[in-house]
């Protein structure tokens, strides 16, 4: 045998990274919205966090699995790509009749073990997976409907939190939640259809559609939306939102957060911080805006932590 051929431990450990690659583990921050019920609720009990936590695993499985089925329909296509050459089903890594049954056990075990937990979330599971195919076969293509689908899809993973930990959510967080999911959406078209300018060239169909004029008009829709609905939802009970008027002290970080998003997506902005950058700017992946900008991670840690001391006050009474 030569010295040189992979240990067991290392073809291990290759193929958990290629796994890791694969089901695009960076994306599952997608899922922390989960997390949102018992959050916005001020419910936080072992029950709301179990159930949180459960909730997030099964939507990650979930949406994993689409992008191992995704891959898989487009291996072909993507082995002849620059770039996607190199995931891990196209490159060879992961075999394709592997991909298939992972992908099957990761989407019929999150559904099972969501109808097991309860009806609610398996049902949000299930709708997520038709929502899912539907995209991917059809509404991708279409303008306006596209977005609202990626807008939809954070909607079920809300309803799929509160279904797992049994909260009733507020309709106005709901609304708020549908149209910051719509901004981002928004947001990532932009980027797109400014990388393909750049490019001379377009990688979706449906941009050919869409202007930046347009997406701005939509875009300041939606901004507005979100700050009226969420400034309603913490005005309070009278407005049947937040427990206490209080939570009004997070709409600072909320503005902010929205603002510094858009900046980072503006023209003059990429050009002045990066001069060298080809690309539509980095709010294509939202994942990896709020991970990699700082003062966006600060303002997020910042809302939480308003949170979390907004709701210890009310909890031991000091403000009401």
């Amino acid at each position: 045998m030569s010295s040189h051929s992979p240990t067991p431990l290392s073809r291990i450990k290759f193929k958990f990274l290629a796994y890791v690659r694969e089901l695009r583990v960076k994306q599952w921050t997608k899922n922390l919205i989960v997390f949102a019920a018992p959050l916005f609720a001020f419910n936080f009990t072992d029950r709301s966090l179990s159930g949180s936590l459960l909730a997030f695993s099964l939507f990650c499985c979930a949406s994993s699995s689409f992008y191992l089925i995704n891959d898989i329909i487009d291996v072909e296509s993507d082995r002849l790509h620059p770039v996607k050459c190199q995931r891990p089903i196209a490159a060879g890594s992961i075999g394709i009749s592997e991909a298939i049954i992972v992908a099957v056990i990761l989407l019929g075990g999150a559904a099972s073990i969501g109808y097991w937990k309860s009806v609610g979330l398996g049902t949000a599971i299930s709708g997520y997976a038709l929502l899912q195919v539907a995209y991917n076969l059809k509404l991708k293509h279409k303008i306006i409907v596209d977005v609202l689908a990626i807008a939809t899809g954070f909607v079920l993973r809300a309803l799929g939190g509160a279904a797992a930990t049994g909260i009733v959510l507020s309709h106005w967080f709901i609304l708020c939640t549908a149209m910051l999911a719509l901004f981002l959406g928004i947001e990532k078209r932009k980027a797109e259809l400014r990388l393909s300018e750049i490019k001379g060239r377009k990688s979706r169909a449906v941009l050919h559609r869409y202007s930046l004029p347009l997406l701005i008009r939509m875009e300041s829709v939606v901004t507005n939306g979100t700050i009226i609905f969420y400034a309603i939802w913490s005005s309070g009970p009278t407005f049947k939102g937040a427990s206490t008027s209080w939570m009004m002290l997070t709409i600072p970080f909320v503005l902010y957060g929205i603002f510094r998003y858009q900046l980072l997506s503006d023209p003059q902005e990429i050009a002045r911080t990066n001069p060298q950058l080809e690309q539509g700017g980095k709010t294509e992946r939202p994942e990896e805006i709020l991970l990699g900008d700082r003062p966006l991670l600060l303002t997020t840690i910042g809302w939480i932590c308003t949170v979390f001391a907004v709701q210890l006050s009310y909890k031991l009474q000091w403000i009401y």
